[in-house]
């Protein structure tokens, strides 16, 4: 099956399970409950959860296994999504086409809608029944590693602190492989995971999915400077107003696109000498290289 309808049909899967995962809004409390809603259900690529399927088909796992874990990376990073856009983070007004989730309900209803659903994340992966405890183990020790300091929480840090300061091409990479790629990495690893795939295996998966955070990244930073705020469903020309360090103002627009050019070279190589169904893998790195918004 070429990717595209298999990504379809994993699209459709994980909204369905994203769906029954979420609390009622008409459950008390109400308010809380549309704020996390809100933040899930309203649109979005939904990069994370396809890359779990993807790696499970590359690795010949069960698919009814991959929903869990797809639908738990979701929720983590729509999480991140929530408290990057509050005004003591990026102070962002729109994501995704919509007001953010502070600006539709209130400060103190997004930091708890942001709380909420990374435990409910969590909880996701921990009461998935159909999977081995083993298996439950290992997801919640590779979620739990990439959402913490040591990933995408740490990666928010240097973010906020390097905001109006001239950073290094290594610290913007260490910034980013943190900030964007430990999600990413992680969103791979745990469908690869549900396929038991080797220690080789899972090593060249972890080198196509830096490849494809850091490429993700660069591409964002374009973006930023190139398209419009409704191409991109949020504030269009936020990093330069806000003094950050990025791929094109280090290198130049030029510059910036051989960087991305190296990423995409070092995706394909990562995939190169494995075995399995690898075209999703492709297909979602051009989709992520290739994006307009």
């Amino acid at each position: 099956m070429a990717p595209e309808p298999r990504l379809a049909r994993w699209l459709q899967r994980v909204e369905a399970r994203l769906e029954a995962a979420l609390p009622a809004s008409d459950e008390s409390p109400q308010g809380l409950h549309r704020a996390m809603r809100h933040a899930v259900l309203g649109g979005g690529k939904r990069l994370r959860p396809m890359l779990v399927y993807a790696a499970g088909a590359a690795t010949g796992a069960d698919e009814s296994l991959l929903d869990a874990p797809a639908a738990a990376v979701e929720l983590v990073h729509a999480f991140s999504l929530v408290h990057d856009d509050l005004p003591a983070m990026d102070d962002d007004e729109l994501r995704r086409g919509r007001p953010t989730v502070h600006v539709a309900f209130d400060e103190a209803t997004a930091i708890l809608a942001g709380d909420a659903l990374q435990a409910l994340g969590f909880s996701v992966l921990a009461e998935e029944s159909r999977a081995p405890d083993a298996l439950r183990v290992a997801w919640l020790a590779t979620l739990a590693r990439a959402t913490g300091a040591a990933g995408m929480c740490g990666g928010q840090a240097l973010d906020m602190d390097g905001t109006g300061a001239a950073l290094a091409l290594a610290e913007l990479e260490r910034l980013h492989a943190l900030k964007t790629g430990a999600l990413i990495r992680a969103a791979v690893r745990l469908g690869a995971l549900a396929g038991r795939a080797d220690a080789g295996t899972l090593a060249a998966l972890d080198d196509y999915a830096s490849a494809l955070g850091l490429a993700f990244q660069i591409r964002d930073d374009l973006l930023d400077i190139e398209a419009s705020s409704e191409q991109l469903g949020k504030t269009a020309g936020k990093d330069a107003a806000q003094a950050k360090s990025t791929y094109p103002a280090l290198l130049g627009v030029d510059g910036a696109k051989a960087a991305l050019a190296r990423q995409v070279a070092r995706m394909d190589a990562a995939l190169s000498g494995l075995p399995g169904e690898l075209d999703p893998l492709r297909a979602l790195a051009r989709l992520a290289v290739e994006r307009s918004h």
